[in-house]
């Protein structure tokens, strides 16, 4: 018999706090100041592998006007960041942006990639494989779930090491366990993979 698994563990919304930092404390501190209105620059340029969190730091901080994936802007969308930057800097506003290179590196129009690079640059580093583990461990016990350590090497050797991935992963072993009613194994999580 299988048990009926309820969504009672929902994911927590983006917030600079469930941020999982790696090698990007600089980068919160700042982002932090951006927040909080404290942040001298006009823009907030944010670039790295996809995976990387930029998403998530957009998310977070959606109060301030944000774009992302700038490397994928339309031309009509270029030339509205363009002005949009322009007019932050003569309205005292703030504008964050993030994409999958550095400024100089887009495909982008050039009077753009400069607005671009205007404020402060930041790449967003990826988490070392401890950082996902760890992370790993954290989010399974948030759900009240253990997760063997052997499963969590599996993990990183076998699948995209990304947080999304990964989270996507632990939420399907997570309902999987509720409804057969046993522990995560390294079988079970086998054939989700295999699905």
């Amino acid at each position: 018999m299988r048990q009926l698994a309820l969504g009672i563990s929902p994911p927590p919304q983006p917030s600079l706090d469930n941020f999982v930092p790696g090698a990007n404390a600089e980068l919160l501190a700042r982002l932090r100041d951006f927040q909080g209105g404290n942040f001298p620059e006009i823009i907030l340029y944010l670039w790295g592998e996809t995976g990387s969190g930029k998403s998530h730091l957009l998310r977070a901080c959606a109060s301030a006007p944000a774009v992302d994936d700038v490397e994928k802007l339309s031309e009509a969308a270029q030339i509205g960041l363009f002005n949009a930057i322009n007019e932050a800097s003569q309205a005292g506003g703030r504008v964050l942006a993030a994409g999958n290179a550095p400024p100089a590196q887009l495909p982008l129009r050039e009077d753009l990639k400069s607005r671009l690079a205007w404020g402060l640059v930041y790449q967003v580093k990826p988490l070392s494989d401890a950082e996902r583990a760890s992370y790993l461990r954290t989010e399974a016990g948030r759900r009240g779930m253990r997760l063997p350590e052997e499963v969590i090497g599996y993990l990183l050797t076998h699948v995209r090491r990304d947080l999304h991935t990964l989270t996507a992963i632990l939420d399907e072993a997570d309902k999987r366990s509720l409804e057969r009613q046993r522990q995560i194994t390294l079988s079970l999580v086998q054939g989700i993979l295999k699905e």
